[in-house]
């Protein structure tokens, strides 16, 4: 028997249909190397049933089987007998015994939208990406946050000091209405934004009103108030904040400038991401109101720190209910223990859950549109792990019946998979099925620059062995659309990583992250994220060479002007290649070969074969690879789409040949190749 043929999966290939309602029938298929077995069971608990042998195509033999669903997971693995051999197929290949948790699963009634499967997105970390509007930035001294003023830097160029959590660059939602040429002729398709709603911190996930954009994001109409004198640290004096942020004509306004703003997006074919923070809010909020900034205005009601009787005290869980405690009652918990961030006590408040399931509604629901939601810590939320689930059952129903094409995306670390039953959150930020392994393979460098793994560098077994445990814990329709970052706001950008230097901005300097980096290591991770299953998702910048440890070190801002021009243009290249071959969207992946720096892995659906393999080493490297794995014709040639190499890349299209099911190749030192099979 050869093992290396049998392949299935969850795809539309193996699958039909791929997400089928409860009650439905739906078809399975196997594949086997042609005449090469004998029978193929399907496997399901105590059940098999014989599969029969559907279509012979090519090299291989089509084993199908028809199957009832209910209104449960459907799980089952495949067993192939040919002679005295008997081998099983789960989602990490063929083993000579059942693995149950690798079984593969179908959840009758899941699916994730059609838009958001291998869609390339764009994180945008609004303060440091584009100053549309200088009227609305955040002033010297305006308000106090953790001790300190708020701080106006007026040096767009200047790299983030540390601590940055109070200075504003002025980016705002302006500044993206004037890029949108610039986003559109990348080929972003979607937009994720990083907090908008009102929040003192140039962040935002310690938010102070769910309910509008922050008007140093959007617009100022009225600008009353003064900011602090030197020497003033009380908050009930920064009125021109209290203003700002208070009053309804602002709020209104930068609520109506996004809604405009997504209009003009889904105009262009763009879908929007908001970032939901409803773990934990900000001491600022209204609800607890602990700078005492809603206090001063009457057309607010008193918040929980000032008022024993607030309507918002059953919000928190304080520690210390006495009434002699209050006004100004510190004793509330606080995520993490952190006192700006007070933990939102969903189990005591039903009148919390349904605003936060309002919330949820509000903003997919007309006139704003978005299109989808990324939940911050999303598996902290609550106090216990019963209600947790149970809020994310209800927050999806509440989601999807505004707007049934809406996205759910939660940050996790770690094994998603009690989420990811179908009724809860649509899929994950990827840090353990793509971002993890791969950095790990490339860099040999944690995610947060602060370990180096010379061991894990260029390990292709551990990278091979890491995405198949962790992919395993996903259904299919949660892995086409997981967010597959090389990036983000809270991890060191990856072009840093590339530099092999362990440490942080505050001991390393801002220069430290730029050294030594090497861009031919950032092609090869950026042909892997366009190629792999998921949506590919570029944090602002990347695209461009920005370089940074992490936060606040990779929050620069973008380098209008200073851009890396082939490193952009390569961007545009590939993500052109991305978008035009549909088996990025949802097609099959099937490992082909590993060694020691080097991976070749097929992406295959019907018609279309593409291959990409990927040399890290630091010499050139003779590679042969089964393509035929892939579905590849045995005969024949295959079309380059695109080669990177240490000094640059190449569209330039060039034909390789196929003999006896191998295509075998020179590949120079940190360089990888996408190739096309042609028929």
């Amino acid at each position: 028997m050869n093992r290396e043929a049998l392949f299935s999966d969850g795809t539309v290939n193996y699958v039909v249909p791929p997400d089928p309602y409860p009650n439905a029938s739906v078809t399975i298929y196997f594949r086997t190397e042609k005449n090469d077995v004998e029978e193929v069971y399907l496997v399901a608990g105590r059940e098999r049933y014989l599969m029969k042998k559907a279509e012979t195509r090519e090299n291989f033999d089509y084993y199908a089987y028809l199957v009832m669903l209910d209104t449960q997971v459907f799980s089952y693995c495949f067993e192939i007998k040919a002679g005295d051999e008997v081998c099983y197929y789960h989602k990490c290949g063929a083993a000579d015994a059942p693995v149950e948790c690798y079984n593969f699963e179908i959840m009758p009634g899941f699916s994730t939208p059609d838009w958001a499967k291998g869609a390339v997105m764009y994180q945008i970390f609004v303060d440091r990406f584009r100053n549309g509007d200088k009227t609305n930035d955040v002033e010297d001294r305006e308000y106090i946050y953790i001790g300190e003023p708020s701080r106006k830097i007026r040096d767009w160029d200047r790299p983030p000091s540390n601590p940055d959590i109070r200075n504003f660059y002025g980016g705002d939602l302006a500044g993206v209405f004037e890029k949108l040429d610039y986003l559109q002729e990348l080929g972003v398709e979607v937009i994720y934004f990083n907090p908008l709603f009102v929040s003192p911190s140039n962040h935002k996930y310690d938010i102070q009103d769910y309910d509008y954009i922050d008007p140093h994001y959007g617009k100022i109409v009225h600008d009353g108030g003064e900011v602090l004198p030197e020497g003033v640290t009380d908050n009930t004096r920064a009125t021109k904040y209290q203003s700002r942020t208070g009053d309804i004509a602002n709020l209104e306004a930068s609520n109506a400038l996004f809604a405009e703003l997504v209009e003009e997006l889904h105009k262009r074919g763009m879908k929007v991401i908001l970032d939901g923070v409803f773990n934990h809010c900000g001491s600022f909020n209204k609800w607890m109101d602990r700078e005492r900034i809603y206090d001063q205005q009457e057309a607010y009601e008193k918040g929980a720190y000032v008022s024993q009787d607030s309507p918002y005290h059953t919000f928190f869980h304080f520690s210390d209910e006495k009434a002699e405690n209050w006004p100004y009652n510190y004793r509330y918990d606080g995520w993490w223990g952190h006192d700006t961030l007070p933990k939102l006590n969903y189990e005591d408040s039903t009148k919390l859950e349904q605003y936060i399931l309002d919330i949820g509604r509000k903003w997919v629901s007309p006139p704003y549109n978005v299109d989808g939601w990324r939940l911050d810590v999303a598996a902290d939320l609550g106090y216990s792990n019963e209600y947790n689930h149970m809020f994310w059952q209800n927050f999806r129903q509440a989601v999807k019946e505004a707007n049934p094409n809406a996205l759910i995306l939660a940050e996790h670390y770690g094994d998603p998979k009690d989420w990811l039953r179908g009724d809860e959150w649509d899929s994950v930020m990827n840090y353990d099925a793509f971002m993890e392994p791969l950095t790990w393979f490339l860099t040999g460098m944690e995610k947060h620059s602060d370990e180096r793994r010379v061991d894990l560098w260029g390990n292709a077994n551990n990278f091979v062995n890491s995405m198949n445990h962790f992919m395993a814990s996903m259904l299919t329709p949660s892995l086409q659309v997981a967010m597959n970052e090389l990036s983000n706001h809270d991890h060191s950008r990856f072009l840093t990583r590339t530099n092999h230097i362990a440490g942080r901005v505050e001991n390393l300097g801002t220069k430290a992250a730029e050294e030594g980096v090497n861009k031919a290591v950032m092609r090869v991770a950026v042909t892997m994220q366009m190629t792999w299953v998921g949506a590919p998702t570029i944090y602002y910048g990347d695209e461009v060479g920005l370089c940074g440890f992490t936060d606040p070190d990779n929050r620069r801002t973008y380098p209008w002007g200073n851009e890396d021009r082939e490193l952009l243009d390569f961007h545009k290249d590939i993500i052109a290649i991305h978008k035009e071959h549909k088996v990025f969207r949802n097609g099959s992946l099937r490992m082909l070969t590993w060694s020691d720096n080097v991976l070749a892995y097929g992406r295959f659906q019907g018609d279309e074969q593409i291959v990409v393999i990927l040399n890290n080493s630091k010499e050139v490297r003779e590679i042969t690879v089964p393509v035929w794995l892939a579905e590849v014709p045995m005969t024949g040639r295959m079309r380059r789409l695109l080669l990177t190499y240490e000094q640059g890349y190449s569209v330039e299209p060039d034909e390789y040949i196929v003999e006896n099911g191998e295509v075998v190749l020179n590949l120079g030192r940190h360089s990888a190749v996408i190739l096309k099979s042609r028929k």
